[in-house]
């Protein structure tokens, strides 16, 4: 067969004892010829260490248009996983393929072989999560048999690491990457949705125990969850053979990703060096995903995997091949070749060969600049930009000429996922974005401004009704306003300006309430609930909503927050869990929406804790308690008589 090589031949021939499916051998394979006599008579060990210091053309099959020689295989195992990372996979889980339809045990060493022999010399076993594949330690055995590996590496969770790395590391297993992505327990039950901390920490600390050096960390930073721990990541590595890797947050099916969640490489480097200075950039391979550093005297270092602000698609060398067996040449790719129908319809080797050269020839330059470098469910988010796009310079920018037009693109599906990120990419007027919402997620009774007014709004059962026109207002007068300072003279939204305004003190106290009832207020007190600790999640997720508000509440200011305290309290006598949420600030305006906002979602997050054993709950007496600082001055609500 042209352009093999040869190398596919040596290999084939000193595999032979692998179990094989394919009906024809490549013996007869013209690039024979390539192989030195000399390495024709030799065998076993002799013949490992005579290749590679005689390295032989690497095969054209698994080498791209461009010239990228892709010698590095990820393989997953399964599909399943025993957490439910939010930036991973929605809580319920995604929708498996059958049994049936998955990679036996022998399809996956068959197609490492072959792989091997054209001339990869890394595989990374991964998943779903790989250890929880019963046949894994196996699969590593065989794997390690096959001349010419070099390295297997495995991804993980790192649940189940503890108790299975020490047989792990006996089959044959070189590298190590466990998952990891806080430091906090609470925080990693909310990140997760499931409980395993220590867990996740013993099998890092068997690792080391055991010589992996390094142990790969990997850490997806998110904006608003866990960017503030990088420090404490880093020092992780002072006294530890660790590498514990930044991965920029990037779209997958089911994260509900959101550009505004991304802290970028650059600005995870500015926020270590304020602390490190003196931390130093370290050499990489020419195909490697990470930039790495290290702070002098450190035992471990550090790197950077920006796939979303400088991709590194130009040395790109992997493929990749999904549990359900197919073969995708890049990660973001549409384009999937089924090598399992291929297998289980009995073609030769040679047709196999030729069918994944054809795929790798066929894979782009780079993944940028294209709907097709998401996958497939983000590619409905893209469409729906374009979708609004259309909108935005089809029509004018007053708000009653999108409502018709974007309620035919709700009816299909799209609209608000993709709302806010189109609005403040494209800078839409603040006058538009409200009443675009409103149509966005489906409040029908939305009536266009058409004069100068000042608007207050109504409640009907179907939706909001802006309607009651005013006069016109300033919005920087001192004291309670009569009119509302989101309204501009002519009536339309805006976000109120307050940079002429001087810096004070400011703090805001809300309240919330949830009703939940004896048998889930027995399970909450006895902290028995299958879900974990409520108190514990709801705090952290109150406290991630305040510092979220102004992606949450359209006009609202992105402030820097000093303080956020969010505390839970049991009422036996009513079957409560009462909320308090406490904002600091010292800034130009209030924090009177972060307070609502995280005693809100505080109560929510219990809900959700407890929704699995009774619905027959509710939310109530969402209201805030006080506030001061600030031009109107302060505020104190009338204690409640409810009780």
């Amino acid at each position: 067969m042209a352009g093999c090589g040869g190398r596919a031949c040596r290999v084939l021939q000193r595999n032979s004892l692998l179990v094989r499916p394919w009906q024809a051998s490549r013996r007869d394979c013209a690039s024979e010829a390539a192989v030195p006599a000399v390495a024709q008579g030799l065998l076993g060990a002799e013949r490992k260490r005579f290749l590679p210091e005689h390295p032989l053309p690497f095969s054209s099959f698994l080498t791209d248009s461009f010239g990228r020689q892709h010698n590095y295989l990820r393989i997953s195992l399964t599909e399943k996983c025993n957490l439910r990372c939010q930036y991973c996979m929605p809580e319920e889980g995604v929708k498996l393929t059958p049994r049936s339809e998955l990679l036996t045990t022998q399809e996956i060493l068959n197609l490492a072989r072959l792989f091997v022999q054209e001339g990869v010399d890394k595989i990374r076993l991964t998943g779903g999560e790989p250890l929880i594949r019963p046949d894994v330690l196996d699969i590593i055995g065989q794997l390690r048999k096959l001349e010419g590996l070099q390295t297997i590496a495995l991804t993980t969770n790192g649940i189940n690491l503890a108790r299975q790395l020490p047989k792990l590391k006996e089959a044959g297993l070189d590298v190590l990457n466990v998952s990891l992505d806080t430091l906090v327990p609470a925080k990693f039950e909310f990140i997760v949705r499931r409980k395993g901390f220590h867990k996740v920490m013993e099998g890092i600390h068997r690792a080391v125990e055991l010589g992996y050096n390094p142990v790969k960390v990997n850490c997806v930073v998110m904006r608003g969850l866990n960017e503030d721990e990088l420090l404490d990541f880093v020092a992780l590595t002072e006294k530890q053979p660790l590498e514990v890797r930044f991965i920029e947050y990037m779209p997958f099916d089911g994260n509900k990703w959101n550009f505004k969640k991304m802290v970028s490489y650059q600005e995870m480097l500015d926020t270590i060096r304020q602390r490190w200075p003196e931390l130093e950039k370290l050499p990489t391979e020419l195909s490697s995903t990470s930039k790495a550093f290290r702070v002098p005297r450190f035992q471990g270092h550090i790197g950077f995997i920006t796939s979303m602000s400088e991709h590194f698609c130009g040395s790109c060398n992997r493929l990749r091949i999904t549990a359900d067996g197919n073969l995708k040449v890049c990660l973001f790719g549409n384009s999937e070749v089924s090598l399992r129908d291929l297998l289980r319809s009995e073609a030769t080797e040679k047709e196999l060969v030729q069918i994944i050269g054809e795929a790798v020839g066929r894979k782009k330059k780079q993944h940028a600049g294209s709907v097709s470098w998401l996958p497939r469910p983000q590619q409905r988010i893209v469409q729906g930009f374009h979708c609004l796009k259309e909108l935005y310079s089809a029509v004018t920018l007053k708000a009653g000429s999108y409502v018709h037009s974007l309620r035919a693109l709700r009816s299909r599906g799209r609209g608000q996922m993709y709302f806010s990120q189109y609005c403040f990419n494209k800078k839409i007027p603040n006058s538009t974005v409200l009443p675009l919402r409103f149509v966005c997620s489906g409040q029908e009774n939305f009536r266009p401004i058409s004069k100068p007014a000042c608007l207050t709004t109504q409640q009907s059962s179907t939706g909001i009704v802006l309607d009651n026109l005013s006069e016109t207002h300033n919005p920087c007068s001192q004291g309670a306003s009569e009119h509302l300072t989101h309204v501009d003279g002519a009536g339309k939204v805006l976000m109120v300006d307050v940079g002429k305004k001087s810096d004070t003190s400011r703090t805001a106290v809300a309240k919330a309430v949830v009703r939940v009832g004896p048998k889930v207020f027995r399970l909450v007190q006895s902290n028995q609930l299958k879900k974990g600790d409520v108190f514990a999640v709801a705090q952290i997720a109150g406290i991630q909503a305040a510092k979220l508000t102004s992606q949450l509440i359209p006009l609202c200011h992105n402030i820097s927050l000093n303080q956020v305290n969010v505390s839970l309290k049991l009422d036996d006598a009513r079957f409560t869990v009462e909320v308090t949420a406490e904002c600091h600030t010292h800034g130009k305006t209030g924090v009177e929406m972060e307070a609502l906002t995280a005693a809100s979602v505080a109560a929510l997050t219990i809900y959700d804790m407890c929704k699995a054993v009774t619905h027959d709950m509710v939310i109530e007496e969402v209201k805030l308690i006080s506030k001061t600082g600030g031009q109107r001055g302060d505020f104190h609500s009338e204690p409640s008589s409810s009780h």
